[in-house]
């Protein structure tokens, strides 16, 4: 069984920046596909960012130029680094790592834009 546990939500003003971090019970984070989603209320969690196990990143159009997922395999550790925030951003972040037959999510970070 795996743990992912989620840090560095906060509130930030817009054009600020904040940095998610991810830790990992075991060192999967090189052989999982693992990714950043969120779901603001009243809406369907949605894909932010992604890696594949051989650090291919895909990103939501809203997030582009903006955000960076990141990895350290030494730490067991998944990084968001968001840059630029907007109130759209508003939402709970979720670290996530799958593999063809398992899916593990983390409990979420609560992540605020306002002024």
């Amino acid at each position: 069984q795996v743990q992912l546990v989620e840090s560095g939500g906060g509130l930030v003003q817009p054009g600020g920046s904040l940095r998610l971090s991810c830790a990992a019970s075991g060192s999967i984070f090189s052989i999982y596909a693992v990714g950043w989603y969120r779901q603001a209320p009243g809406k369907q969690r949605e894909s932010v960012a992604t890696m594949s196990s051989g650090g291919r990143t895909n990103y939501a159009d809203s997030v582009k130029g903006r955000f960076t997922v990141s990895r350290d395999n030494a730490k067991n550790t998944l990084y968001l680094q968001m840059n630029s925030l907007k109130p759209e951003d508003t939402a709970v972040y979720y670290c996530n790592a799958h593999s063809v037959v398992f899916n593990y999510w983390g409990q979420g970070t609560q992540v605020t834009v306002s002024s």
